[in-house]
């Protein structure tokens, strides 16, 4: 995470900057806490407004992730810097072959899960083949496309088996999609939904309140690469930023962790805030929104009225006036700083205009506004996103073009309803399973995809995306992640809006916020830590 800090204590930053101290030095501020300070002892709290919707893996292919890094384990995952995936549960893993298709993994010796129970070869098969077994609809057996099967040849070894050349399949191992349970206390054929997690990750969840909190304590048994900064963590969940923030500058809260509202960020950075000691760190982020329509309609059906919603939008409009430029606009499915990123939506549509968008719907016959009913989630990307609705239903009802409803529901049922089918356009927001065009393009498209609605384009999935996988260097594939998105311009079923930037407040007696987010931005509550005096 690369970082900008804005450190509200001036005075004691300028103390700093006199010491001698380096930007990183600086984003740590100056020690404050004695070595016996009891407060160190307490577990750090940290905020944030992405609840998790499961604590079953099986069943997740969302913000539940932010969880499991911490309290399951992968084979593979990120150690702090990493932008490859490094073992984790595993000792070494590689392909064994040239075609990229076997997969084989060593475990590390005496891996046991915080019960006991012991993590074999045999577990590490049945947490992925259950997986695939229960297919949860919108969940991660989508990842696992390429999966052929997979063996437990002896205690130690895992060894996988792909259908055809897979070169990202490390990279999907090491999301918390694919964390690692025991097969005595989940079902295999059946979510788990008693409230309990059996994981083998460097923390374990002592107690889970839906949608309240998570209290994390260490977990002896952990046998990885997480370096524990501390012994317990309490994760607080709000609806709203403006209620995290208030936690932060009241001192219940610590840290604060994705759902920074715009207007929060701002005042935080700006100092018009009446808080004192508190870290503001700005990150590159790779996160996305954008908006999804509904093939069977008989109105975003077609790819004319697609394109016209297309070439109305206002993308930099809405980063400036709805999120105060703490996002930037976005013109692919794929983010800037991803490896294969382009401004295709621009370079095929320009700037906003509605002459532009009112003729490709002449062309097609259509001389009447068009009906369109826009969904959004009401608990899950943040307090702008019904801010960030109206502006869209403003834009598209000022150029005369269409008629506009709003619609929104909670997260869970609103995900229900989209698998169902039942949404003309709805917004979503993704975070990247792991950081390569790949995952910005292949979760959406199939007959089985992260939206749990079918996207059938064969040029992609038949042929771009497969050709991709067989290399090893990502950099080699920029021309097929180039087509792939020449290909989604045109159909303009998945319109990108924004593009984030992370921001993690923190007090200024917490050190670590700067190294804990992970190369998909998930954090690791294992860097956070209170200062000892120098």
């Amino acid at each position: 995470m690369s970082v900008r800090v804005f450190n509200r204590n001036r005075n004691r930053r300028l103390r700093c900057v006199a010491a001698g101290a380096s930007l990183s030095l600086l984003a740590a501020g100056c020690g404050i806490l004695s070595p016996d300070d009891p407060d160190r002892d307490e577990p750090i709290v940290v905020g944030t407004t992405s609840a998790p919707s499961t604590l079953d893996p099986a069943a997740s292919w969302d913000g539940s992730w932010e969880l499991f890094r911490n309290v399951y384990q992968t084979l593979l995952s990120y150690p702090n810097g990493a932008t490859t995936p490094r073992p984790d549960a595993a000792r070494n893993c590689a392909f064994t072959d040239s075609s990229n298709q076997v997969y084989r993994c060593e475990l590390r010796t005496g891996l046991t899960f915080s019960d006991g129970d012991p993590l074999d070869a045999a577990a590490v098969k049945y947490s992925i083949d259950r997986i695939r077994a229960i297919d949860v609809d919108g969940g991660p057996a989508g990842l696992l496309g390429s999966l052929e099967r997979v063996q437990a040849p002896s205690e130690h070894e895992v060894v996988f088996h792909l259908n055809k050349p897979d070169a990202t399949f490390p990279f999907v191992l090491a999301t918390p999609a694919m964390s690692l349970v025991d097969p005595d206390t989940y079902p295999a054929d059946a979510v788990r939904r008693d409230g309990e997690v059996v994981g083998s990750g460097p923390y374990v969840l002592k107690s889970f309140e839906d949608g309240e909190r998570a209290e994390l304590v260490r977990n002896d048994r952990y046998q990885g690469y997480a370096e524990r900064r501390n012994d317990a963590v309490t994760i607080e969940y709000f609806d709203s930023s403006q209620a995290m923030v208030k936690a932060l500058r009241a001192g219940r809260v610590q840290v604060t962790f994705r759902g920074l509202a715009a207007d929060d960020v701002i005042d935080l950075e700006s100092g018009t805030a009446d808080e004192e000691d508190l870290q503001l760190f700005e990150g590159t982020g790779a996160d996305i929104s954008y908006l999804v329509f509904d093939p069977d309609d008989p109105w975003t059906g077609r790819k004319p009225v697609r394109r016209a919603v297309a070439q109305v939008i206002d993308r930099a409009a809405i980063a400036h006036d709805v999120y105060r430029d703490t996002v930037d606009p976005l013109y692919s499915m794929v983010p800037q700083g991803v490896t294969g990123h382009t401004t295709g939506f621009f370079d095929e549509f320009g700037d906003p205009s509605a002459d532009k968008a009112r003729a490709i719907l002449t062309r097609a016959g259509i001389d009447e506004p068009v009906p369109l009913t826009l969904w959004y989630t009401t608990d899950r990307y943040g307090s702008e996103t019904a801010l960030e609705f109206k502006a869209l239903e403003r834009q598209l009802e000022d150029s005369g073009l269409f008629t506009v409803t709003l619609r929104s529901r909670p997260w869970k049922t609103y995900v229900a309803g989209y698998q169902k089918g039942e949404y003309q356009v709805f917004g979503r927001g993704w975070f990247p399973d792991f950081p390569d065009a790949e995952n910005f393009i292949a979760p959406f498209v199939g007959e089985q995809n992260a939206l749990g609605t079918p996207y059938r384009v064969p040029a992609i999935t038949d042929d771009l995306l497969p050709r991709s996988r067989r290399a090893s260097d990502r950099a080699e594939v920029v021309e097929e992640f180039e087509e792939a998105q020449r290909v989604l311009v045109d159909d303009a079923r998945l319109l990108p809006l924004w593009q984030g930037r992370q921001y993690v407040a923190a007090s200024e007696d917490i050190s670590g916020a700067e190294r804990a987010l992970d190369p998909s931005t998930i954090m690791m509550v294992w860097e956070l830590h209170r200062k000892t005096s120098w």
